[in-house]
């Protein structure tokens, strides 16, 4: 091919991949090897054979990647790919149903809902079928419920059951939402997200004249990160194949880590079993990381048994060993990823080559602090801090009005959870109240009471006898117990019906309460947290205000996923936190959480620090003790530089 030099600008798995003949393929690319190069490639080399690019399918999970490899490749060999059907699957779908949508009862020129639109739609259902909209699931998790049973292809009453089976909610009323959410939707010629997928299979499945002309016009279809597929893309990617069988899909199942939102890494294992003709090419050259973190992802990864092997290849041939920390505590933890990030500084790294990662959010609570009390810039990649998350700024309402009775913001934020209580009932109770509510007094509990609305009494009696009960307990224990007190008597349920990641919530929940355990007054812990995070006062502070700025990125796994850093620190590797108790209790064997670690380990370019802390206190001010991580405890002790810091600080 004239225009391009594929001999040049590929290494050899590369080009193997991108030249394959037609028919199916499947294109495993591991970490740093390559993958969006190859898929560019892959159009290229399409448009470059001859392929008219309007015959070409390129599907991805967001715009921006089938934009930025179209851009790609139109650098390559110019307008020639101006053609090609690129964008994601809802995108696709929805052009296809613009066109074809009456051949099953749809109007073309039908409504998209957005997630607003969609909320408000199904919070009129709930109100119109006479459902308490306080003691009922809040309008994002009943259409995360309604998502999850879709990429599952499951029935909706299964999700419903599990998900409120520790709730008084009936799933048969939810149901009744569902129905009615969807017969609106078709009166008002609407479609939501999820619909344009649903609709698009149903059009594709039902209708053989509109089937058979995608499935002639696609001459080729490509897909990207095919291992994050659900059931329903997957059955797309099928349908729309099946008359020239062109289907080239890239991949990797070690970093396969959205089950909890649908994705079903199986599509991926099992495409040669589905095309039986399939070529498989692995992509295992890895351009980003020095040798040594390459060698402990090899290992770490290597425990799954389902899988398909491949072995990272370093073509960097030097660094340093990861470093494995072993710590007293989260606090040393703390202290030692702030000392390394100020001496890494020092030596010329930015702070913008350091990330920060961890399994679960509440992991990094102590290096927040941490960084916030020595003035090193960060941010969060989910935009919010520990202490200005809704559900931490809830519960630390009740211990600031416990500690400063005349506290007007956090009764203003407290009283409105309860049923039949809004923001401007809570204002006029604060008035009657005579601007001042004692929680652990029985004179202010009983005198609120009388003025509360009748539907907010038995909730309201429930709290008031668990606040009796944990006014009883000894100061150094007061916030922790006032916490449960309450997650107990109501804020436990009214987290699982608020909000779609209750699980995760409630786990930060139980990680302050142990967290308050290092102060030995409610006031001293209340005072710390109002000097670094401000709380309520300053609605408009996210946590991404240093984004401009040299900063340090704290990240969950999750979300650093195709991201890299010169420097990775990874928290809290102790067996129940990462792997976390949790996800061990779906799955013993740890697939899915090991390869959580494997994304961490190669998130980073030149220096990977694994942190073990020992322990952390208990709510009860008990030790608890942890041992390492059974993903540390596979790693060969030669293949790490081992600091042994538990005294130190």
């Amino acid at each position: 091919m004239a225009g391009v030099d594929f001999e040049r600008d590929l290494n050899e798995e590369q080009r193997a991949a991108v030249l394959a003949p037609d028919g199916p393929v499947l294109v495993i690319a591991a970490a740093g090897t390559g993958k969006t190069r190859t898929l560019t490639y892959r159009v290229v080399y399409l448009v470059e054979r001859g392929v008219d690019p309007r015959r070409i399918l390129l599907l991805t999970f967001t715009n921006r990647a089938a934009r930025e490899m179209l851009e790609r490749a139109a650098a390559l060999v110019g307008d020639r790919v101006g053609g090609i059907w690129g964008g994601t699957f809802h995108h696709m779908a929805n052009r296809i149903l613009r066109r074809h949508a009456r051949h099953i009862g749809l109007s073309n020129d039908y409504a998209i809902l957005d997630e607003d639109d969609a909320r408000g739609m199904l919070r009129a259902c709930v109100s119109d079928l006479g459902l308490r909209e306080k003691t009922f699931p809040k309008p994002e998790l009943l259409l995360s419920m309604l998502g999850l049973a879709i990429s599952r292809d499951a029935n909706p009453e299964t999700i419903v059951a599990e998900r409120l089976a520790h709730t008084g909610v009936r799933p048969e009323d939810v149901l009744r939402v569902f129905d009615t959410y969807a017969r609106r939707k078709m009166e008002a010629n609407a479609l939501d997200f999820d619909d344009l997928l649903v609709r698009a299979r149903q059009l594709l499945r039902e209708c053989e004249s509109v089937r058979t002309l995608y499935q002639e016009q696609f001459l080729h279809v490509l897909v990207d990160e095919y291992q994050d597929t659900n059931i329903l893309q997957a059955a797309l990617v099928e349908q729309l194949t099946q008359r020239h069988g062109n289907l080239l899909v890239v991949g990797d199942d070690f970093q396969s880590i959205y089950s909890w939102r649908g994705a079903d890494f199986r599509n991926f294992l099992s495409f040669p079993k589905h095309y039986p003709h399939a070529q498989v090419f692995k992509l295992e050259t890895n351009y980003r990381s020095v040798p040594g973190i390459l060698a402990v992802a090899n290992v770490c990864i290597a425990g799954n048994p389902h899988q398909f092997q491949k072995v990272l290849r370093p073509v960097r041939k030097e660094g340093s060993k990861p470093r494995l920390v072993e710590l007293r505590d989260g606090y040393r933890q703390a202290c030692y990823v702030a000392d390394e990030i100020l001496r890494l500084r020092s030596l010329g790294f930015a702070l913008s080559d350091m990330a920060v990662l961890y399994r679960s959010h509440f992991h990094a609570l102590e290096a927040q602090l941490e960084l916030e009390r020595r003035g090193i810039p960060f941010a969060i990649t989910s935009g919010v801090r520990f202490f200005e998350q809704a559900h931490i700024k809830d519960v630390c309402a009740l211990l600031r009005l416990a500690y400063t009775p005349t506290d007007e913001l956090a009764f203003l934020r407290w009283l409105p959870l309860f049923p039949s209580v809004g923001p401007r009932g809570a204002t006029r109770l604060w008035g009657k109240m005579g601007r001042r509510f004692q929680p652990l007094a029985v004179k202010d509990r009983e005198r609120l009471e009388s003025f509360l609305p009748t539907k907010a009494h038995p909730t309201w009696n429930a709290i008031s006898i668990a606040l009796e009960n944990a006014g009883t307990t000894a100061p150094a224990a007061l916030a922790s117990e006032l916490i449960r007190a309450f997650c107990d008597a109501f804020y436990r349920e009214y987290v699982t019906l608020e909000f779609e990641d209750a699980d995760r919530r409630l786990e930060d929940i139980q990680a302050l309460m142990e967290f308050t355990a290092r102060y030995p007054t409610l006031g001293e812990f209340l005072n710390e947290i109002t000097l670094l995070t401000n709380v309520d006062t300053n609605p408009t502070r996210t946590g991404s205000r240093d984004a401009d700025r040299d900063c340090v990125l704290l990240s969950t796994v999750h979300q650093a996923k195709g991201l890299e850093w010169r420097v990775v620190f990874i928290l809290w590797l102790t067996e129940g936190l990462f792997p976390s108790a949790r996800a061990l209790a779906d799955d013993p064997s740890a697939e899915e959480e090991r390869r959580l670690f494997y994304v961490a380990v190669t998130r980073a370019r030149d220096l990977l620090l694994l942190c073990v802390p020992g322990m952390r206190i208990g709510q009860d001010k008990v030790p608890k003790y942890y041992s390492p991580s059974r993903f540390i405890a596979e790693i060969p002790k030669d293949l790490l530089h081992r600091e042994r810091l538990t005294e130190t600080f």
